[in-house]
C-alpha cells in the first residue's frame, strides 16, 4: 500500500552522445541534434553496422587521475561523472546528511564488456605466461558502478544494481522511489550507465540484424516511426537522478525539479527479443504506472516512448499506447529521443527520463527527428512531435523502456 511519503527530484546529471552535462544535453535535445557518427572507438569495417552514438570529446583525464581511473571500466567512469554532476546539482551538505539513510541503485545492461574483451583476448593472444589484471572482475561486474558511487560519497543505505536489459534504469528508479516511500531511505541516487560500443556488442547485435546499417548517413540512421527505419543505433553514456523525500528536501531548502509519482512493471511473456505484437506487456506497464500514481489516462501530457527505430518495436508500442489511452492518445505529445541519442541500452531509461524533466521544467517537448515518411501502419493523427520541439505546459510526463526478455518499465513525473 502506498504511503504518504512523497518523492521529488533534487539533482540530475548526465554524459551522453549529445551532451557531456545537463546544460549541453538539454540544449541539443531541444534543437534536435543527432549524436550518431561513424564508430571511432574500434575498427568496425568488418561489420554490417559501422555507426554508433559515442560520447563526444571524452577524455578521462578531465575527470580522474591516472591511478584512480585504473579502477574503472568506461561504464563506471560514465556512472561516476553523471552521479557527480547530480550530487553537485543537489547541493547537499554531506556533513549533515545521514548517510545510513542515503543509498544507490544503479543499472547497466552489460557492465564492463570492453574490460572483459580486453582481458580474454589478451590471454588468448599472449606470447608469455598469461596473467589477468587484478582489476578484471571489479571492472566487469554490473554492480560495481553502484559500489563506486557509494564509496565516493560514503553512502551506507540500500545499494545494488538492477539489470533488466534496456528496461534497467527505469527499474532502478522505480526501486529507489519505493524505498523512499516505504521509509527505508530519505535520499537515493538512481540511474544507469553503459559503454557497449565494443567489438563483441556491435558484432552480436549486428548478427541479430538489430542495428541500423545506414552507414553512409549516420546522423539520419536513428529514425523511429519512419517507414524506412532499419534498426537502432547503439550508444553509450549515463544518466543520474537524486530522489529525495519531499519533507527532507524542503527542510534543507533544496531545489526541486519535479515529483516522482508512479512506476509500472510487467513482462511480455512472449518472445526472447521481439515485443509482444499487440503490446500487451507495454499496456500493463503503463496502466500499472498510472494506477500507482492515481492518475487517469487523460492526465498525461507527454509520453517519451521506448521508440528504438526497429520495425517491430515502434509499431507494437504505439499500438499499446492507442489501446490504453484511447482518444487521449491524439491529444498528448509523443516523441522518441533515441532519434537523437541512439540507444544506450541499460542507461537509456535514465537519459530519457531526463528529457521528461526538461519537458516539465522548460515547457518544451523534445522532438522525434529523422522522420521523412511516417510508417503507413502508424495512425497519422498521433502527435509524434516530428522534426522540431514543441512548446507545451507539461504537468505529467511518462517514460517507457522495454528490454530483451520481455521486460517492460514505465515511470511518471509530475510538475510541482
Amino acid at each position: 500500500m502506498k504511503t504518504a511519503r512523497r518523492v521529488v527530484v533534487t539533482g540530475i546529471g548526465t554524459i551522453n552522445p549529445i551532451g557531456n552535462n545537463i546544460e549541453e544535453y538539454f540544449s541539443n535535445l531541444e534543437n534536435g541534434v543527432s549524436g550518431a557518427t561513424e564508430i571511432t572507438l574500434f575498427d568496425a569495417t568488418k561489420f554490417k553496422s559501422r555507426i554508433a552514438c559515442e560520447v563526444k570529446n571524452y577524455d578521462w583525464s578531465n575527470y580522474f587521475d591516472r591511478k584512480e581511473v585504473r579502477k574503472y571500466d568506461r561504464f563506471s567512469q560514465f556512472a561516476i561523472i553523471a552521479a557527480t554532476e547530480a550530487f553537485e546539482d543537489a547541493n547537499f551538505n554531506f556533513d549533515e546528511l545521514n548517510k545510513e539513510r542515503a543509498g544507490v541503485i544503479w543499472s547497466s545492461g552489460i557492465g564492463g564488456l570492453q574490460s572483459f574483451y580486453n582481458e580474454v583476448m589478451g590471454w588468448a593472444e599472449g606470447d608469455r605466461i598469461p596473467r589477468f589484471s587484478p582489476f578484471f572482475v571489479p571492472h566487469l561486474i554490473t554492480d560495481i558502478a553502484a559500489g563506486h558511487i557509494s564509496i565516493k560519497y560514503g553512502l551506507m543505505g540500500p545499494n545494488y544494481c538492477v539489470t533488466s536489459a534496456c528496461a534497467s534504469s527505469n527499474h532502478a528508479m522505480i526501486d529507489a522511489l519505493n524505498l523512499i516511500r516505504w521509509g527505508k531511505a530519505d535520499v537515493m541516487i538512481a540511474g544507469g550507465s553503459e559503454a557497449p560500443i565494443t567489438i563483441p556488442a556491435v558484432g552480436g547485435f549486428s548478427s541479430m540484424h538489430a542495428l541500423s546499417t545506414r552507414n553512409d548517413d549516420p546522423q539520419h540512421a536513428s529514425r523511429p516511426f519512419d517507414a524506412e527505419r532499419d534498426g537502432f543505433v547503439i550508444a553509450e553514456g549515463a544518466g543520474a537522478f537524486i530522489f529525495e523525500e519531499y519533507e527532507h528536501a524542503k527542510k534543507r531548502g533544496a531545489k526541486i525539479y519535479c515529483e516522482v509519482v508512479g512506476g509500472g512493471m510487467s513482462a511480455d511473456a512472449s518472445h526472447m527479443t521481439a515485443p509482444h505484437p499487440e503490446g500487451k506487456g507495454a499496456i500493463i506497464s503503463m496502466r500499472e504506472a498510472l494506477d500507482d500514481a492515481e492518475l487517469k489516462v487523460d492526465d498525461i501530457d507527454y509520453l517519451n516512448t521506448h521508440g528504438t527505430s526497429t520495425p517491430l518495436g515502434d509499431i507494437a508500442e504505439l499500438t499499446a499506447i492507442q489501446a490504453l489511452f484511447g482518444e487521449h492518445a491524439y491529444k498528448m505529445n509523443i516523441s522518441s529521443t533515441k532519434s537523437m541519442t541512439g540507444h544506450l541500452l541499460g542507461a537509456t531509461a535514465a537519459v530519457e527520463a531526463l528529457a521528461c524533466v526538461m519537458a516539465i521544467q522548460k515547457g518544451i517537448i523534445p522532438p522525434t527527428i529523422n522522420v521523412e515518411n511516417v510508417d503507413p501502419q502508424i495512425d497519422a493523427k498521433l502527435n509524434l512531435t516530428l522534426g522540431v520541439a514543441q512548446k507545451r505546459d507539461v504537468k505529467y510526463a511518462m517514460s517507457n523502456t522495454f528490454g530483451f526478455g520481455g521486460h517492460n518499465s514505465t515511470i511518471i513525473f509530475k510538475k510541482i
